[in-house]
């Protein structure tokens, strides 16, 4: 299944300050596949945009390690964080930590278009600090249950993108897709929302262009 786009949504990115790489958040209920839509991302897009990652995990550097071994970005673009503590403490309350994880990765790669930042495992009301993203994506699946996108949430209903992920499972777990997309729309009053199936899909194209317009929007409006 495709992507949902609101009309009325704007797909340009905030310009970044002093013409800095535009930070991406992505955040989301673990299991949703945060990780496993980062490294599509970076398949994709790591020949056309300077990238770089930072993940986030409460005591380990899991994801970041998942990202080495499947070698989507060369190793001293991947940066870990250990948050040890509540993952929306670290992309929301206190940032100083995935700020300065950024910041390194800025001066190591003078240039970068695109710092993907992506968030631990959290509940529906995550959502990153614009201090620390330009942008945001969340990411659900489709096994959390049908009825997710209605209950909102700021995750849900805030986001700059809304990933409703694993359509591919849906008639497994019995989970209406219409009902999902439709129940999303309401809640997000026009914002996008795209379904996605990594499976089926493996380079998340309806994702991977909505960053493309992001990036080319923020450069569009880069200071001179």
């Amino acid at each position: 299944m495709g992507a949902h786009f609101g009309h009325g949504a704007d797909h340009h990115a905030a310009t970044p300050p002093g013409g800095r790489a535009l930070r991406l958040g992505i955040g989301g209920p673990v299991g949703s596949g945060k990780t496993a839509l980062t490294a599509a991302l970076c398949r994709v897009l790591r020949d056309e945009l300077a990238l770089a990652v930072v993940t986030n995990d409460i005591y380990t550097t899991e994801d970041a390690d998942f990202l080495r071994r499947e070698a989507v970005l060369s190793d001293d673009r991947i940066t870990a964080v250990r948050t040890g503590a509540c993952p929306h403490t670290a992309i929301r309350d206190d940032i100083s930590a995935n700020l300065d994880a950024v910041e390194a990765l800025e001066q190591r790669h003078p240039g970068l278009d695109l710092v993907i930042v992506e968030s631990g495992g959290d509940n529906l009301t995550a959502l990153f600090s614009r201090g620390l993203a330009d942008r945001q994506i969340f990411v659900l699946d489709v096994a959390g249950g049908d009825d997710v996108p209605r209950k909102g949430g700021l995750g849900v209903a805030a986001a700059d993108l809304l990933v409703i992920n694993k359509t591919d499972l849906a008639p497994l777990v019995g989970s209406d897709l219409e009902l999902m997309a439709s129940d999303a729309a309401r809640v997000r009053d026009g914002k996008p929302v795209a379904l996605t199936s990594l499976r089926e899909a493996p380079g998340a194209p309806e994702v991977a262009a909505w960053v493309r317009r992001v990036v080319a929007g923020s450069r569009e409006h880069a200071p001179a």
